[in-house]
This record gives structure tokens, sequence and C-alpha cells, in this order.
């Protein structure tokens, strides 16, 4: 399971140091892909597969599923942990979530997020405000 939150940059070269927590579990090769809420989602090769299957489901003749798995394969693209844990974000990803230089990864559960930093705060600050609110329409449960 992937959770935590850290800070990195860009190299010069456009790679970011997957943090090691998350690493063993992501796998050396790994499929990064347009997220929601303008991040990118990252996934470890079987529950990469696992959705795949999922989205094949979807019934083509239906506008919606046929715009979001083009939109969520068009985007995607394997990618592999140097010696030193660091991935190339393509670019046509970087420029989707708006990342330049600093950058947040937080692991959710069965996937890997990677945000531009100021996207992330902007998302966090807001996401927070209602967070309690949230939690009462979705949590059945004691946390």
């Amino acid at each position: 399971m992937f959770m935590g939150e850290y800070q990195h940059a860009l190299d010069e070269k456009g790679r970011v140091t997957i943090p090691s927590k998350l690493r063993e579990e992501l796998g050396e090769r790994f499929v990064i892909t347009r997220g929601l809420d303008q991040c990118l989602f990252a996934y470890p090769q079987g529950e990469w597969s696992r959705i795949e299957q999922k989205l094949k489901e979807l019934p083509f003749t239906k506008r919606d599923a046929r715009a979001f798995t083009r939109l969520f394969f068009s985007g995607a693209a394997e990618v592999e942990m140097d010696r030193q844990g660091r991935v190339l974000i393509p670019q046509n990803l970087r420029e989707y979530a708006g990342i330049q230089k600093e950058v947040v990864i937080i692991g959710v559960s069965n996937r890997v997020e990677v945000w531009s930093e100021e996207v992330w705060r902007k998302y966090s600050r807001e996401a927070d405000a209602s967070f309690e609110e949230v939690a009462e329409k979705l949590v059945e449960f004691d946390l």
C-alpha cells in the first residue's frame, strides 16, 4: 500500500527521484499517466493490468467511456527507474500536470500521484476545507 507525502524537484533532464519508501512496491518499471485533478497517476505493472482490464469492459458505444479511455491510455508511458531511483517524466505529462521544477509525490493506496507543488498546495487547501463534510458523506465506518 502506498502512503505518505514527499517533496522533490525535477532535475535538468526532467527526472524526479521516487522516494525510497515507494520504490519497491512500484517496481523498476511502472506506468505513469494522466490522473485526475491535474496530477499524474503511477501504477505498478500488476495494478496497471487490473485497471486496463476494467477499462476494457467499459461499453465502447458510450461517448464518455471512449473519451476517458482515449485520454487515459494515450497519456500513459511505461517508465524505468535508474540506479538512483529516478524516472524521466515525459514532457507531455509534465505539461499536463503543470510540473516545472518542484514536485510533490504522494502515496494513495494502490497508486502514487505526482503533482506540481503549486497545484498540490492549492488542491490541498481547498480539499482541507471540506474534509470533514466529505468524510461524513462517504465514510460509513469508524476511523
